[in-house]
């Protein structure tokens, strides 16, 4: 586990219980079983802490360049129109009128 072998182990055991006593070892191992339980917890939510912000930094990130891919197709650059292009629009719109006028003034009967 880390890297103790079981002549360590022992060894650890007998200097506890010297210095302990054998009356207090078991309610201190069950302290200490506790504490690693609480300890391993704790990563354990930290760890899903860290996981969740990183997923919720990828959705931020694809919101974000969905955003700025919308607003890039919305956002068109319209040149200020010239004076002649401005003429020639008119113009030309008068003619549409002046078409449609004169198809509605002829008769639909005499074209059959």
């Amino acid at each position: 586990m880390f890297g103790i072998g079981m002549p360590e182990m022992f060894l650890i055991l007998a200097i506890a219980l010297i210095v302990i006593g054998p009356k207090k070892l078991p309610d201190l191992a069950k302290s200490l079983g506790r504490a690693f339980a609480e300890f391993k917890r704790a990563t354990s939510e930290l760890k899903d802490s860290f996981e969740i912000d990183t997923e919720l930094n990828e959705i931020k990130t694809t919101f974000n360049d969905m955003s700025n891919g919308i607003k890039e197709a919305i956002d068109v650059k319209v040149e200020p129109e010239t004076k002649d292009q401005k003429d020639a629009d008119a113009s030309e719109a008068e003619n549409n009128q002046k078409e449609i006028k004169n198809s509605d003034s002829e008769d639909p009967l005499s074209h059959g």
